[in-house]
């Protein structure tokens, strides 16, 4: 188990301390839990053949009175003290940040993958999650044979082959099983289990079951293929897959792709392309080792890394990315970004492995992607901090969104999400410092959506979800994203509260998680009840406790982000287990006697404050007036001291509701041809 940074909260001088890991030479730190209470800092090479007697500076202590400031001031000098990575302030963020997206990331089943067992030539078949694939790896940097095959035009013919929305869960569900099967046949042997035959025998049945169930799509997709060689390869393959995709959803702006850092899961296969790789047995370094068991970690291992040779990482990146470029992809994600810690003694080092591989994928972003075409995920090592964010600045802060128990407990379709929610937040204090943090997709059809959603509509970053086709919730997800495919992001990355950053919102019982965010005239927090999971040491894993999944009670004061009075009265709230409530700040205006006015937005989307675009107050003679630029459609929401005389929409008077508690409401349209932009005007 190893830690990356420490918070320290010193009330005798009203201070904090944080103590950050660094890197020094070939070496990189990460402290660790010592004997008898104490905490060690543990600096390590990734190869036995790199060795020091002494460090200078492994690790970097800052004071600071506020424990927001002290991260971005830490990490402002550790950027100068080391030089080998940028804030996120200094970079551009992927365009995507700002709009909404179905998760249209094509995963690995895009790759042309095998095992080292098959023919080199030919692809891997029917591969589901489950960890199958992990174990494969890239013999072609170009698309599959399933993406080969496409035939341009396909997916907009008229006799299109009709889309079975529950196929993609069956299969889905069909690999979880397998994968539970073979868990449990693993489990089975060091407990002393002799005679394996019937979890073999159940493993070869679920495994009769996904061929049969691929099968039908096997000779559809055959069937479907081109088969003449005069046909023009822009008019097959991924290239005319993009382009109709494009054709069919006239606003999709980006298509983006999955590969891993070293190339597919299990690396690139030796002698199958022009790059020198080699497969090297992976050593996970003791700080991974003593954290949870990973399907990713456990199959990676067993298979090893097909490792392009450091020397040629820049032309790995760059053979990979300019032909998708070509095709129309428009950026990566990049996954399981911690791996060359396992692979590195032979290359110097992880250090120094971390540095070629990060060149040669910041020059091939450059190059081919905008330079910000580009998620990273699995990169919480701080090896990617320091090294690998001169360039990438945007990054998975959580873990996967689970819609289920991965370990079978089937009320981990609930406990999970506060856990995700928890890893996002807290996260995001130290790795917003220098990539935007991304809080991952959901499913809109999910038991848990809308707690996604509360988080996500002021996390601050990109909106997502991962819907099957056919599963989308559209009226759900009206209140998260515009029309026009924007959204109405705040403007900051959301932290958690100070009165939770040394609390444990997932199984203390009684804590509230409450992150705090601003859009341009106003705050917003958002307060969730995340209780009911953890940490389980003993386990290794994470695990429901469902002594904590109960109501939870606390209170809401933004006077620490300057929103509200010191003598303002907290707001007492309660919240079921899994529930939130999104409070919106708005400063209030004093107009003139008796009048004060504040805008808070369009109430139909859950950050309603962000839907305030700009606000200006002006006063002519004896009239005194209030004007908001506001996006969205649906009712808008103010407090008003004083009913109007008049409400105005682009210049046209409007009808409006006015009530003595002071709440002033109207309905704004959206007008598509203005972008979903009015003019609303307030006159006293």
């Amino acid at each position: 188990m190893e830690t990356q940074w420490v918070l320290l909260d010193v009330p005798e001088t009203s201070s904090y301390v944080i103590i950050i890991p660094s890197i020094d030479g070939s070496f990189r730190s990460a402290l660790h839990p010592g004997t008898d209470g104490h905490v060690m800092i543990c600096a390590e090479s990734g190869s036995t053949k790199v060795k020091a007697p002494s460090f200078d500076a492994i690790a970097y202590v800052h004071v600071s009175d506020n424990p927001y400031n002290i991260m971005k001031e830490a990490y402002t000098a550790l950027r100068v003290h080391l030089n080998t990575f940028r804030l996120l302030e200094e970079k551009q963020v992927p365009s995507l940040v700002d709009k909404f997206g179905w998760f249209l990331i094509i995963d690995d089943g895009w790759q042309s993958i095998n095992r080292d067992d098959e023919n080199p030539n030919e692809d891997s078949k029917n591969f589901v999650p489950g960890g199958e694939q992990m174990t494969a790896r890239l013999y072609r940097l170009l698309e599959g044979e399933k993406f080969r095959k496409y035939k341009g035009g396909s997916l907009l013919a008229a006799n299109a082959p009709a889309f079975d929305i529950k196929r993609p869960k069956m299969l889905i569900n069909k690999g979880i099983e397998l994968e539970h099967a073979n868990k449990d046949r693993d489990k089975a042997i060091p407990s002393g289990v002799t005679d394996l035959s019937q979890f073999d025998s159940k493993i070869k049945k679920l495994k009769q079951e996904l061929e049969e169930m691929f099968g039908a799509e096997e000779s559809s997709a055959a069937s479907e293929g081109c088969g003449s060689c005069s046909c023009k390869a822009e008019n097959n393959g991924m290239k005319a897959f993009t382009k109709d995709l494009r054709t069919k959803f006239k606003g999709l702006d980006d298509i983006w792709v999955w590969h891993a850092l070293c190339g597919a899961w299990g690396g690139v296969r030796p002698g199958a392309t022009h790059l020198n790789s080699k497969i090297i047995p992976c050593n996970v370094s003791p700080g991974l080792d003593g954290t949870m068991d990973d399907l990713a970690v456990i199959k990676i291992v067993e298979g090893g890394i097909g490792l392009v040779h450091p020397s040629q990482a820049g032309d790995f990146y760059d053979s990979m990315h300019s032909y998708l470029s070509q095709v129309g992809v428009t950026g990566v994600k990049v996954d399981v970004i911690h791996t060359l810690e396992y692979v590195s003694e032979e290359y110097g080092g992880r250090v120094e492995l971390g540095e070629a591989y990060y060149k040669g994928l910041s020059n091939s972003l450059i190059k081919n992607f905008k330079g910000t075409g580009i998620i990273s995920s699995m990169q919480q090592c701080n090896d990617f901090s320091f090294l690998g964010t001169s360039q990438i600045s945007m990054g998975r802060v959580g873990d996967n969104f689970l819609f289920q128990d991965p370990n079978g407990d089937p009320n981990g379709v609930y406990w999970l999400q506060g856990v995700h929610m928890i890893h996002c937040s807290y996260n995001s204090l130290w790795m917003g410092q220098f990539i935007q943090p991304d809080w991952d997709m959901f499913q809109s059809d999910h038991c848990c959506a809308k707690f996604h959603a509360g988080s996500r509509a002021i996390c601050g970053g990109p909106v997502y979800v991962s819907d099957s086709l056919g599963g989308h919730d559209f009226e759900f997800l009206k209140q998260l994203v515009y029309p026009d495919g924007t959204i109405p992001k705040c403007q900051h990355f959301a932290l958690p509260s100070r009165d939770c950053l040394f609390k444990n919102p997932l199984f203390d019982k009684h804590t509230i998680l409450k992150i705090w965010n601003f859009n341009k005239y106003g705050g917003v927090i958002g307060a969730f009840n995340c209780q009911g999971a953890g940490w389980d040491k003993k386990e290794q894993r994470i695990k429901g406790y469902p002594e904590c999944y109960k109501p939870v009670s606390g209170s809401v004061h933004a006077e620490k982000l300057h929103l509200m009075t010191r003598n303002s009265e907290p707001i007492q709230i309660t919240l079921q287990p899994l529930s939130f409530e999104i409070f919106s700040f708005v400063p209030i205006k004093k107009l003139g006697p008796g009048i004060k006015f504040a805008p808070i937005g369009v109430i139909n989307l859950l950050n309603n404050g962000g839907t305030i675009r700009e606000l200006e107050y002006l006063k002519s003679g004896a009239e005194i007036s209030a004007k908001s630029e506001v996006k969205g459609g649906g009712k808008f929401l103010a407090y008003s001291s004083r009913s109007p005389k008049k409400c105005l929409l682009n210049g046209a008077e409007v009808a409006f509701e006015w009530s003595t508690d002071g709440k002033l409401t109207m309905d704004v349209p959206w007008i598509e041809e203005v972008g979903g932009i009015c003019n609303a005007g307030f006159l006293f």
